[in-house]
């Protein structure tokens, strides 16, 4: 349950995206690959090291998936950033 937890709150806050300037890598999908994969990568990384399996879910598992989507997003963004100033 807490991977679909992850999932969802990646696609969530992905939908944030709009309110950011478009400098993403590979624009909105590459945005959408960096909330879900950031989401879902950071919180199983959490969930273990928690201790906790990943059919359990509480509060804290959807916050972690906020945590972990906007530091995916923020990658992605980094890296669409750099690249366009280089190519220009």
């Amino acid at each position: 349950m807490a991977l679909l937890v992850f999932f969802t709150m990646g696609i969530a806050i992905w939908h944030f995206a709009v309110f950011v300037p478009d400098h993403f890598w590979q624009g909105i999908v590459g945005a959408f690959a960096g909330a879900v994969l950031g989401a879902v990568i950071f919180g199983m990384i959490v969930q273990k090291l928690s201790g906790r399996g990943l059919g359990d879910t509480d509060l804290t598992t959807a916050l972690i998936a906020v945590v972990g989507s906007l530091i995916g997003m923020a990658i992605v963004y980094l890296i669409g950033s750099r690249s366009e100033e280089q190519s220009a």
